[in-house]
């Protein structure tokens, strides 16, 4: 079976969020079941520079009115299909927004250009001698794939969209719709038109043969008014096709018995080897050395993410004892309202800026907890490096937070399967609670060893989910 996949992003080519680490694992994942996978990104100059063997495979003559070609390359295990269309592409910022931190103008044009790409090679007029079975398409900025394949010639080929996060729709003014290449009956509510705009993600929901997400919470969560961002009506009249299939990482990149980007590998019996880590992380972030659990948070700090719980509740973490590193850089107002905690608790919160991969396994590698207290959460990853690492989570109940982190309560406690800690509601009192539970935990290095262990031996690779793919995979192909 033949799949293309369709995306904004891919690790470790080009990465913003857990969109390109899922794009980037699930086609290895997929191999033992029989399913190769080409996955088809822009031609960022970040994508290009890497791949040094690359090969012209097919052309559209006028892409939204200029020539684009689609190289072939392997890297890292993957096997791609770039669109370069320098016209697009070819900017100095990142994938989404400028160097001054605003979106595209043209980011309707630029990944309507990605999907439209996308039909004309599942339609077998690009790529000679190469057709997918099936087109597997993520997110908004690829989620009018679907509905180009609906008036193209790929019009009968199964079709799956992946809501990463359904609060980011690709919703843009009804001015843009004649530059799309879509007929007018496009723009109707069986297709892009909402509420007078056009929105790339809706118009894939309402065509895609299938839809997935990322967690099977998130799944019934997003048909309720309080986390369906306005699309929950359209997502409970496709209720039947759609499926929570919960994110997996690569278990051979983040990997504590072997990562180069820590001080000292460790597994889940040598975990006290972990302290090396440890030391390392007081002097990066020029914490005072001695007891206390150090608690993590390694985010874009933004509300969805619970970052300004997290600045209300820093001052209770130092009172009661713990040390607080923040890796991350979001909303300008909660990076001052952090770096002013770091200021007022010199040598007992520190914070680095940006982002930092190798930073980020060190963190994991070092931290005793890791603090996610997003508002919502569709599967999310940092959880999952946790438990893998031994940095036990602590989560707000909600989306994939909910299905990967077994809090650690009484009885959970006594059957040994805890691995973390949950809080709801998702308040700055809840989190407090949970972190004074994690405080108790840790009081007790027996308990908090358990947790460690328990979180380590968690299958958090992507077996189980690969398998939920593959069948889904199967079905669309058996209905044909």
């Amino acid at each position: 079976m033949n799949i293309l996949s369709v995306a904004s992003e891919v690790y470790p080519l080009v990465k913003t969020g857990g969109l390109a680490d899922v794009v980037g694992a699930l086609p290895a994942a997929l191999l033992p079941h029989g399913i190769r996978t080409r996955t088809l990104v822009p031609g960022y100059p970040a994508v290009l520079h890497k791949l040094k063997k690359k090969k012209v495979v097919g052309g559209i003559d006028n892409l939204f009115g200029h020539p684009a070609t689609v190289l072939a390359a392997e890297f890292d295990g993957l096997d791609l299909l770039v669109l370069d269309q320098p016209a697009l592409y070819e900017r100095d910022g990142g994938p989404y927004l400028d160097p001054t931190g605003r979106d595209y103008p043209d980011n309707f044009r630029r990944f309507a250009a990605l999907s439209l790409a996308a039909a004309e090679i599942a339609g077998d007029n690009v790529v000679p001698g190469w057709k997918p079975d099936i087109v597997h398409v993520h997110d908004w900025q690829a989620a009018l794939t679907p509905v180009y394949m609906r008036f193209g010639s790929a019009r009968t080929m199964p079709t799956v969209l992946t809501i990463h996060n359904i609060a980011f729709q690709g919703q843009f003014g009804a001015s843009v719709f004649p530059e799309l290449s879509l007929p007018p009956e496009a723009f109707s509510m069986p297709f892009v038109e909402y509420y007078g705009d056009v929105a790339f993600l809706k118009g894939g929901l309402q065509t895609a043969t299938a839809i997935t997400t990322v967690s099977p919470s998130y799944a019934h969560e997003i048909l309720t008014p309080e986390f369906g961002m306005g699309m929950e009506g359209l997502l409970a009249s496709r209720a039947t096709d759609l499926t929570g299939i919960v994110n997996g990482i690569d278990v051979d990149t983040w990997n504590p018995e072997t990562d180069p980007h820590i001080a000292r590998n460790y597994g889940p019996t040598a975990i006290k080897q972990r302290a090396a880590n440890r030391r390392v992380l007081e002097e990066r972030f020029a914490l005072d050395p001695g007891p206390g659990p150090i608690f993590c948070v390694i985010s874009r700090l933004t509300w969805q993410k619970g970052m300004d719980l997290l600045a209300e509740v820093a001052d209770d973490i130092v009172a009661l004892g713990g040390k607080l590193i923040v890796l991350g850089s979001g909303d300008i107002a909660l990076e001052g309202s952090l770096m002013a905690a770091a200021s007022r608790h010199r040598g007992r919160i520190g914070m680095v800026t940006g982002y930092d991969e190798p930073l980020s396994h060190l963190m994991q590698a070092g931290s005793d907890a890791i603090l996610i207290p997003s508002r919502f959460e569709p599967c999310g990853l940092t959880q999952l490096y946790g438990l893998r690492y031994g940095c036990v989570p602590v989560v707000a109940r909600t989306g994939g937070l909910t299905d990967t982190v077994i809090d650690a309560n009484e009885a959970a406690l006594s059957a040994r399967v805890a691995t973390g800690f949950q809080f709801r509601p998702v308040t700055a009192d809840g989190l407090r609670l949970a972190i004074r539970r994690a405080m108790r935990a840790y009081s007790e290095p027996k308990v908090w060893a358990r947790l460690q262990n328990q979180g380590m031996k968690s299958d958090v690779s992507w077996a189980r989910s690969a398998e939920r793919y593959a069948s889904l995979y199967s079905g669309l192909l058996a209905k044909g």
